[in-house]
C-alpha cells in the first residue's frame, strides 16, 4: 500500500483529516480545483474532540500511566500502559459501544421500547452513552460537544436514521423522571461517537482517536510525576476483610 504524506500547509487536525481519507482507493469529495473537500466545521469538531480528551484527572488510565511511570519506567512505557487500559470497552471503548447500541436499536420507532427495556431492573439491557462516574450532573463536556453536534449537522446537512435515534433517545432521557432522579444524562461518549460517525470515521477508529487526545494528558502527567522529588513508587494497601 501507498503511504499517504501530510500535506504542511495543513494544520495537524486538518492534516489528519486528509490522510484518514486519502487511503488509496478511497472515495475523496474533490473541490472544483481538484483538492479533497474537507470543511472547517469539521476540522473543528475533531479538533474539539482531541481537546476535551486531552486530560482528564485520575480516570483508569491515566492512573496506570502514573502507577507504571512511578517505577521508573521510559514514558513510551508508561503511554504503552494507558492504551492498554483504554482497550476496555467501560473506558476507551464506550463511544464505540454507543454507536453499536444505536444500530442495535435500528430505528427511531423502536427508540420507546429500548427505553423501555433500560428502565426495567429485570432486563440487563443498559442504555449507554448516559451518567458518569464523577460527574453526578450534566458532564460539562458533553455539553460542548452537543452544540458542536448540532452545528454540525446544520452545516453537512446531516439527517441520518442514526443521528434521528440518537436525538430521540437524547430528548426522551433528559424528560423522564427515571433518568433525572438518577442523573443519567448524556455523557461524553454519547455525543462523541455521533460526532465522529458523521465525520465518516471508521468505528474501529475510535479509540486510536481517544488515545491521540489523551496522550497530551498523560505525558503531562508523567512529567508531573518526575518533577516531584517526594515522588514514591504507586504502591495501595490490598486490606483483608475476613470474606
Amino acid at each position: 500500500a501507498s503511504y499517504i504524506y501530510p500535506d504542511i500547509d495543513k494544520s495537524f487536525t486538518e492534516n489528519f483529516l486528509y490522510m484518514l481519507r486519502a487511503y488509496p482507493g478511497g472515495k475523496l469529495k474533490l473541490t472544483p480545483n481538484g483538492h479533497q473537500e474537507i470543511k472547517d466545521i469539521e476540522i473543528k469538531a475533531l479538533d474539539t474532540i482531541f481537546t476535551l480528551h486531552a486530560d482528564h484527572e485520575q480516570n483508569a488510565s491515566t492512573t496506570v500511566v502514573r502507577s507504571v511511570g512511578s517505577t521508573g519506567a521510559h514514558p513510551y512505557v508508561a503511554i504503552s500502559s494507558g492504551i492498554s487500559a483504554l482497550w476496555g470497552r467501560a473506558h476507551g471503548g464506550a463511544n464505540e459501544s454507543v454507536i453499536e447500541q444505536l444500530r442495535l436499536i435500528g430505528s427511531v420507532e423502536n427508540v420507546e421500547k429500548y427505553i423501555a427495556k433500560a428502565k426495567d431492573p429485570n432486563d440487563p439491557f443498559r442504555l449507554m452513552g448516559f451518567g458518569h462516574r464523577v460527574y453526578k450532573n450534566f458532564d460539562p463536556r458533553a455539553k460542548i460537544l452537543k452544540q458542536m453536534q448540532v452545528e454540525l449537522s446544520k452545516e453537512l446537512n446531516l439527517d441520518s436514521e442514526l443521528m434521528q435515534i440518537a436525538q430521540k433517545i437524547e430528548s426522551i432521557a433528559l424528560s423522564d423522571e427515571y433518568f433525572i432522579e438518577r442523573k443519567l444524562y448524556p455523557n461524553i461518549d454519547f455525543y462523541s461517537g455521533v460526532i465522529l460517525t458523521s465525520l465518516k470515521i471508521p468505528r474501529e477508529m475510535f479509540t486510536p482517536i481517544f488515545v491521540i487526545g489523551r496522550t497530551v494528558g498523560w505525558i503531562t502527567q508523567w512529567i508531573e510525576s518526575k518533577q516531584n522529588p517526594k515522588a514514591k513508587i504507586v504502591r495501595p494497601r490490598q486490606l483483608y476483610t475476613g470474606e
